[in-house]
């Protein structure tokens, strides 16, 4: 048994931080969308609110699992330290599995199931940000300022995911758990993340404007600050937003068109965001004024075009790059990049579709494309990471 467990230890699918990461990020991604649209159309009667295992299965176990194979590779980098120990990150990996089978079984099964679930993913979250923060203590870099601002995110997500758990027996505090999980968590620290490297692998070398940053963190508490009191009243302030993500992104000078798909999708996922935070202010001012839903249009926007495609293409990048094989994609990879905008668009569709008799139709296509493009993603790089297939 104990010669069983070493062997699994030292097998390839666990030489580096980010390839069990990835693996569980996206079959977590899968699994739970297909539950998710069970839920959502009635087929699957369970007692966990669908709202929020949707919003809970994505944040937490698809881009909080995702974000951290990737940090746990690059974080150490950015703070010239040595690499994570792998004990350290099969500690976390192994709270963040049990917690994810945990809450999909608990969909299905009953709210303690759940519940337990979301504790024991909350415990491997908790260790993976304190593995962040004992790399930025060890550090001896005079620049650190990337580093704490994800360490930031990281303790306001930690926050927010303490608080969806609580939501289980007090549903008051589950919008703010949610509005602090999209735009002080995933928002901050995948911004973070891509101003510090997509300029680097373009190419392009920018001089970060802090004070900006700084404002746009500002507005992003006011938005949510606005949510809290009334809903879609943040119009104004996405429109702030979307102007000054869009003024900051084209100070940067970004080489748009670009031959490589490994840095144009990244750029794409850039230009999403003042789209999204756009969408966001016009839809929030129609629901506010008519009173017409838009089905969370300008969250999706932003999860999708920014967060999804981010994930889609550093995971792409890192996968490839860290496996031993040539830094380029091919048309299969290619059209995955595709494929993550015919995503986006769908799901745009569907929110616009929401009072047609339409809308269960493209809620259906939104949800099969997104599907088909996650096993088509692991039919491609899953014998990568799991057996350092080369392509």
């Amino acid at each position: 048994m104990i010669s069983l467990i070493n062997k699994f230890k030292n097998h390839y699918f666990l030489s580096q931080p980010h390839q069990a990461f990835f693996v569980l990020a996206f079959i977590n991604a899968l699994i739970s969308m297909i539950l998710f649209a069970l839920m959502f159309t009635g087929t699957l009667s369970s007692t966990i609110p669908a709202k929020l295992y949707h919003a809970y299965t994505i944040i937490y176990l698809l881009f909080t699992p995702a974000f951290l194979a990737f940090l746990f590779t690059t974080f150490p980098r950015f703070s010239a330290t040595e690499s994570i120990k792998k004990e350290v990150y099969i500690r976390t990996l192994l709270f963040f599995s049990s917690g994810s089978l945990l809450v999909l079984l608990g969909v299905l099964f009953s709210t303690p199931l759940f519940s337990t679930g979301i504790f024991l993913t909350l415990i491997g979250h908790f260790l993976g940000a304190k593995t962040l923060l004992s790399v930025y203590k060890k550090s001896t870099m005079e620049d650190k300022e990337d580093q704490f601002w994800i360490l930031l995110a990281t303790a306001i997500g930690l926050f927010a995911h303490f608080l969806l758990l609580t939501s289980l027996w007090i549903p008051q505090v589950y919008l703010l758990a949610i509005q602090l999980s999209i735009f002080l968590y995933l928002f901050l620290v995948f911004f973070t993340v891509a101003q510090r490297m997509v300029p680097f692998f373009s190419h392009a070398p920018i001089e970060k404007h802090k004070e900006r940053f700084k404002v746009i963190v500002g507005l992003l508490g006011l938005h949510i600050f606005l949510e809290l009191i009334q809903a879609n009243s943040s119009f104004l302030v996405d429109l702030f937003i979307a102007y000054l993500t869009a003024r900051e992104l084209y100070r940067w000078k970004l080489p748009f068109p670009n031959t490589n798909p490994l840095v144009w999708i990244l750029h794409i996922a850039l230009f999403w965001i003042p789209v999204a935070f756009l969408l966001s202010s016009i839809s929030n001012l129609i629901t506010l004024t008519t009173g017409t839903t838009t089905l969370y249009l300008g969250i999706h926007a932003l999860a999708l075009g920014f967060f999804f495609t981010m994930l889609i293409g550093f995971g792409t990048r890192v996968t490839i790059g860290h496996s031993g094989n040539m830094m380029k994609a091919d048309k299969y990879t290619t059209y995955l990049f595709y494929g993550t905008q015919v995503v986006i668009l769908a799901r745009i569709i569907t929110s616009l579709a929401i009072t047609g008799e339409s809308f269960l139709l493209f809620f259906h296509l939104a949800i099969t494309i997104w599907i088909l493009l996650f096993t088509a993603w692991a039919y491609r790089f899953f014998n990568v990471l799991i057996f350092g297939k080369k392509l």
